[in-house]
């Protein structure tokens, strides 16, 4: 497999280093890559006609290049450095500098490799989720893996991110549905909660249901999507029908977003999401804060990386406390690794949350 990294006329990046970090993120891959400019938009269409897939384009600013997304094959994934509208019926991705190019490479050997399909949940362009079978659909319905990205709650972050966790799981005979959602800086908090309890709802679909073991349901959130994942398996487990989560994994997690709100995590990522402070918007504390939820009633278990942020160490280790002190059923797992290793298919990290799941699903 060769990815071609395309770069249109005008962008703003110097050509050394988008060359370095695509030899790096195609070596990390097993893919060959190569980076080529197009001079104007007609040869972006010329070369986009002719590449072999994956193609990752960086369109650059001028108005003819980026007249082109979403109108060349669906197999090109469009990445802009800068913060940009998303265009409807383009797989667009934007607004995470130079690193981002990183995760659109990702993103394009993935969806090649490991193709999903994409299900709507709701009328908005963000309302979907990628849905990967188990490679082995005869061994009976499979337990499903929902996967709720993280990035504090912020659209230039999105299901990329859990790629990579979605493929080793439906290697592992897993059915994975990587859920996007609407996020609160563009729709509101409220819609974010709303969609991924919307997301989680859609399993139902009768059309899936023998494909699907809906009493082993695993919701597993990162960094941000954390909180969602023990949120919305209480939410669940609050309601009087419907599916129940067997078990809620949290991802290096944002566990207490009161004390999160205080301490200015993120640089103002709580208070921003959920629109004020615990004292301006106490209901959306009360009912989003994990700290808030105990007990939830959900097996738990909770992953974290020793050099990620210490302000993630500390509020894992107070709610691991804090849940078995509340009666939950609670196991804190705190291993080496950064922020990411707990979303890393090869870390040692990922393989022990993978046989505390396993063990609690009955695999």
């Amino acid at each position: 497999m060769r990815l071609t990294v395309l770069v249109g006329p005008g962008l703003v990046a110097d050509a050394a280093l988008l060359a370095s970090s695509t030899a790096a993120t195609c070596a990390e891959l097993d893919v060959s890559g190569r980076v080529v400019t197009a001079a104007s938009a007609d040869e972006m269409r010329a070369l986009l006609a002719t590449a072999d897939q994956p193609v990752v384009v960086l369109p650059g600013p001028t108005a003819a290049a980026r007249a082109l997304i979403g109108a060349q094959p669906s197999g090109v994934v469009w990445y802009d450095l800068t913060v940009e509208p998303s265009v409807p019926g383009a797989v667009h991705l934007a607004g995470r500098g130079l690193w981002g190019l990183t995760w659109a490479i990702r993103h394009a050997v993935h969806r090649l490799r490991a193709p999903a399909t994409r299900i709507a949940y709701g009328p908005d362009p963000d309302q979907w989720g990628d849905l990967r079978l188990p490679s082995t659909p005869d061994a009976g319905p499979a337990p499903v893996a929902v996967l709720l990205h993280g990035g504090f709650w912020r659209s230039i972050w999105g299901a990329d991110l859990m790629d990579a966790l979605a493929v080793d799981l439906a290697r592992r005979g897993y059915a994975s549905w990587n859920l996007e959602y609407r996020r609160p800086d563009r729709h509101g908090w409220d819609a974010t909660t709303q969609d991924v309890q919307a997301g989680l709802l859609a399993l139902r679909e009768p059309a899936r249901d023998r494909l699907v073991d809906l009493d082993r349901i695993v919701v597993l959130g990162h960094s941000a999507g954390g909180q969602l994942a023990l949120r919305a398996a209480a939410d669940l487990a609050a309601r009087p029908s419907g599916p129940r989560v067997a078990l809620a994994v949290s991802l290096a997690g944002v566990l207490d977003l009161t004390e999160g709100e205080r301490r200015y995590l993120g640089d103002g990522a709580v208070a921003a999401a959920l629109g004020g402070s615990p004292v301006t918007a106490p209901r959306r504390y009360a009912e989003s804060d994990p700290m808030l939820r105990l007990p939830t009633g959900v097996p738990t278990l909770l992953v974290q990386g020793t050099e990620d942020s210490l302000d993630l160490v500390d509020a894992n280790r107070r709610y691991a406390v804090a849940a078995a002190g509340a009666g939950d059923d609670v196991r804190h797992l705190e291993q080496p690794g950064d922020h990411f290793a707990v979303i890393d298919p090869a870390s040692a990290v990922w393989q022990d949350t993978m046989t505390a799941v396993d063990a609690r699903l009955g695999r």
